[in-house]
């Protein structure tokens, strides 16, 4: 058995499939590991979701931006863009037991010893262990009785800082925003207006992965998307970033932790 986990696929169905099949994946004794961003920009979101649906226990993911943004929708707290290409997906009979799967869906893995997922990367201030149990609050929350107020709070930019003291929805926020959203930090402060590889960022700025991070054990590996501008340029094997802009005209990028392989697929 392998696990192999897989960049953004954003709707991007039919590369998905081709780059299972160039890397041998055998979903009945292999397990597919997702780093968020299932759905969105790309023609075949209904199709991606249904096919790892049907994976059953040789599937999981973290949650990514558009996930939970596609929840959001659900409950009707946000609003569909036409450039995300939802309208098949979101007409669909099986929408509502779609969105009720994704909602039983954690912000960050652990997808073998020693690994970390999650969609945006890992807070400079937490270890490994500590973004795993806060995921676990807004696990909580989003599969709790209180799913809309949940949602309806989620969005912001505030807090930018981590404090262990913080409570409610401003504590969920911002781990949905550090787990989901982050790039790049100013100081120990998250900054989500630049979007670009880090090497054309302002001199203040600092890629999350940069950070001094003093509860990071040196064995961990880490596995994130969402930056599809970094083209998986991180300078460190231990910090493997999988968004290669599939949907955008380039790479769908699948990275095997048994064999420390990479696969692409071209669009």
């Amino acid at each position: 058995m392998n696990n192999y986990v897989v960049g953004d696929i954003q709707g991007c169905y039919k590369g998905l499939r081709k780059l299972l099949k160039s890397a041998g994946f055998e979903p009945k004794i292999d397990k597919l590991w997702a780093v968020g961003d299932l759905i969105a920009r790309g023609p075949q979101s209904l199709e991606t979701l249904m096919f790892l649906k049907d994976l059953g226990p040789h599937f999981d993911t973290v949650l990514g931006n558009h996930d939970l943004h596609l929840i959001a929708m659900a409950y009707g707290i946000s609003t569909p863009k036409p450039v995300d290409k939802l309208a098949p997906l979101i007409n669909h009979k099986s929408f509502d037991e779609l969105i009720d799967w994704l909602c039983t869906k954690k912000l960050a893995l652990k997808p073998a010893k020693n690994h970390f997922i999650s969609h945006a990367g890992l807070y400079p201030m937490w270890s490994t262990k500590k973004a795993i149990s806060l995921s676990d609050e807004v696990s909580e929350a989003l599969m709790g009785s209180h799913r809309t107020q949940f949602l309806q709070k989620m969005y912001g930019n505030s807090p930018t800082i981590w404090n262990d003291d913080l409570e409610g929805a401003e504590r969920l926020r911002f781990i949905v925003n550090a787990l989901t959203r982050m790039r790049f930090l100013s100081g120990k402060a998250l900054e989500f207006k630049t979007k670009c590889h880090s090497d054309l960022a302002p001199a203040e700025l600092t890629p999350w992965y940069l950070c001094p991070n003093p509860k990071l054990k040196k064995d961990k590996v880490l596995l994130f998307g969402h930056w599809a501008s970094l083209m998986s340029e991180t300078n460190n094997e231990k910090v493997i970033a999988l968004d290669t802009g599939f949907v955008w005209g380039k790479q769908m990028t699948l990275y095997c932790i048994e064999t420390k392989q990479f696969f692409s697929q071209q669009a």
